[in-house]
């Protein structure tokens, strides 16, 4: 630790705090250092050294540094390859010719690190901590159709001794309607992870927010982000990925079936996209037998391609929270019985409907269906949720169905025995006549071969046997989830073999 904080004094002796604080009453204020104050920090850090290699937006990050003042001890190179052909002998030639994605971040990242290795004598220089910062980024093209996005990272050592590199990688979409404004915020928030990453690395989550610092939301958007290495080795992506969507960096955020963060874009572009939204505490073999029949339904549907077909199981921050605060190890457990079903997750910030089929609009404009049960399907006919909108209900409704969308409905058991569906379902008698058009034109149909047994399978009913205690809640389960559930003590099940350790 030695290594890092070395620079305390000098920076006091010149005037510079690091991150001053403020009394006013009985409360505490941060001072957010400034930009240059970050920089300067770290260029006055005698042990941090290493590389700078930025494309697509200029040499916005390293110029802060420049600027700041005292750079020459931390830069041993400041690099922009521009030209495609100079960039693949340098880097290496894509295979898919495509050069703003996270398999070129990383090659120039292992290759920068990999120079200053060759190059720097560790003998000579016993406390030298490298660093590699990368970006490769597209900014808003002249047509301003795409306002750009790009890949930013940093790999780097807080050990010299330690021969495994922690790195920070980032995916980001601009805001700005204006290439100047992008490279300039680029800059800023290249600053803040350099700093971040040496200063806050045993704060991830404080980490995420400073990200932001001098920034505005409404400038640019962090979608993805991966946290390795050994002073990381503790910290679980999905949790930090949760951060994004709660600190409002962005809307929605992924993890694939193997438990990891993955890029949405990635995933959804041009696909054929089937949502099921729900709390899925736990998931049950409802939710599995609606996903498999609507997901059936979906593929003979005309232009559905299953090659080209994406399920989203879909849990919405207002279904995370408990209590008015979110429960992240209630939230750790839904994605981990989900991912262990080979499902994709998305947890979003959408409320309404039509906010989801816009997010995914942005990726796709291949068709899209939506499975949810008959209370779903009465509260998007609820007027209460487009009080906001100028349009009203007529508006989400445009942007819902303005394309070849259609959402297949799953029966409701009533306690008769009767069933509700798509032809008895009751709506707001001023949406009657509304839902009868939607309906009438192929809208919203029924899921009819669904399985009559897992009819009267509810969450809550699982949930309260749980933790009552009682037994039976497993045939409920698809197969494995039941297991998972008792041996990983979720949804606060605890078998005789915790007893005992207790």
């Amino acid at each position: 630790m030695r290594y890092l904080f070395n620079t305390f004094v000098i920076l006091n002796i010149i005037g510079i705090s690091h991150m001053g604080v403020t009394l006013k009453g009985d409360k505490v204020f941060e001072n957010i250092p400034s930009l240059k104050d970050k920089a300067l920090r770290i260029n006055l850090n005698e042990n941090i050294y290493g590389t700078f290699a930025e494309i697509g937006a200029g040499q916005e990050t390293v110029r802060q540094f420049f600027r700041a003042g005292g750079a020459s001890g931390t830069i041993a190179k400041a690099m922009s390859a521009y030209d495609k052909n100079f960039s693949d002998a340098i880097y290496g030639i894509e295979d898919d010719k495509r050069y703003v994605t996270e398999a070129r971040l990383r090659k120039m990242l292992s290759h920068e690190v990999r120079l200053l290795e060759d190059r720097i004598d560790r003998k000579e220089n016993p406390n030298r901590m490298f660093f590699s910062y990368a970006n490769t980024v597209a900014t808003i093209d002249f047509a301003k159709k795409y306002k750009g996005h790009g890949w930013v990272g940093i790999k780097y050592q807080i050990d010299p001794n330690e021969d495994e590199y922690n790195e920070i990688v980032l995916h980001i979409r601009f805001k700005e309607n204006d290439a100047r404004l992008q490279q300039e915020t680029l800059g800023k928030l290249g600053t803040n992870l350099v700093y971040g990453a040496f200063y806050k690395y045993d704060e991830p989550r404080k980490l995420l927010r400073y990200l932001y610092d001098h920034l505005d939301k409404d400038q640019i958007e962090i979608d993805t982000i991966n946290f390795s290495g050994p002073v990381f080795k503790n910290v679980d992506n999905r949790l930090m990925s949760l951060q994004l969507v709660k600190n409002g960096m962005t809307d929605a955020v992924m993890f694939a079936p193997d438990g990891n963060n993955v890029l949405p874009a990635r995933v959804l572009y041009k696909k054929n996209i089937l949502a099921l939204r729900g709390s899925f505490r736990p998931v049950t073999k409802v939710n599995m037998d609606m996903y498999q029949k609507s997901l059936d339904m979906f593929l003979k549907e005309n232009k559905v391609d299953e090659d080209k077909t994406q399920v989203i199981f879909e849990i919405t921050l207002s279904n995370l929270r408990a209590e008015g605060e979110i429960d992240e190890q209630d939230f750790m457990d839904r994605a981990r019985l989900l991912c262990s079903l080979g499902q994709t997750v998305l947890i979003s910030n959408f409320q309404e409907y039509y906010k989801l089929v816009e997010y995914f609009s942005q990726y796709s404009k291949a068709r899209m269906g939506l499975a949810m049960g008959v209370n779903n399907l009465v509260d998007i006919f609820d007027e209460k949720y487009y009080r906001h909108l100028s349009g009203g209900i007529l508006e989400a409704f445009g942007k819902l169905f303005y394309k070849d969308l259609r959402v297949y409905l799953y029966p409701m058991e009533n306690e008769d025995n009767t069933l509700t569906t798509s032809d008895n379902l009751k709506v707001h008698p001023r949406m009657k006549e509304l839902y009868k058009f939607f309906k009438y034109n192929g809208k919203v149909v029924d899921i009819t071969d669904y399985d009559k047994n897992t009819l009267n399978v509810f969450s809550r009913k699982v949930l309260k046997m749980i933790a009552n205690g009682d037994n039976g809640w497993q045939k409920m389960l698809p197969e494995g989830v039941s297991k998972l559930i008792t041996e990983k003590s979720l949804f606060g099940c605890e078998t005789e073999e915790v007893h005992n350790k207790i």
